[in-house]
């Protein structure tokens, strides 16, 4: 019998898989505003551990080159997000930078930071988010 973890023992993370994180974020363009993503615990886990060692591996001076689209406060509009991403391309096609705010006052907040986290881990030199106030 394997011996209990001692308490606030951490478990190891599930491996993540980032191809189908994005196909379930993006399965909401075809429904109706406000279809939540069903995403399993496991893989948000690994998607945030994930993107800790993206952010954590870039310098805070980013450099960025042009083309660039620059996004402003989301604030958890998950449905305007996948809106910015059909008129403006999906990544890499298109490199972004948003300028943070991206939870508070929409009901979709968990989607929207899901997404671009996983965009962010897929994409680290064409996809980049800044902190703002929301994220301290």
């Amino acid at each position: 019998r394997p011996s209990p973890s001692p308490p606030g023992a951490m478990k190891k993370t599930e491996a993540l898989d980032l191809e189908e994180v994005i196909g379930k974020c993006l399965e909401a363009r075809s429904s109706k505003q406000g279809k939540l993503v069903q995403i399993a615990e496991g893989q948000l886990k690994a998607l945030c551990t994930s993107a800790r060692e993206v952010f954590l591996s870039q310098s805070a001076l980013l450099e960025v080159e042009a083309p660039l689209k620059i996004c402003g406060d989301v604030h958890g509009q998950y449905h305007d997000l996948l809106r910015i991403f059909e008129y403006g391309g999906f990544p890499p096609d298109s490199n972004y930078i948003f300028l943070g705010d991206y939870v508070d006052r929409g009901k979709q907040s968990l989607e929207t930071i899901t997404l671009m986290f996983a965009y962010k881990t897929k994409f680290p030199e064409n996809f980049f988010l800044l902190r703002g106030n929301h994220e301290c």
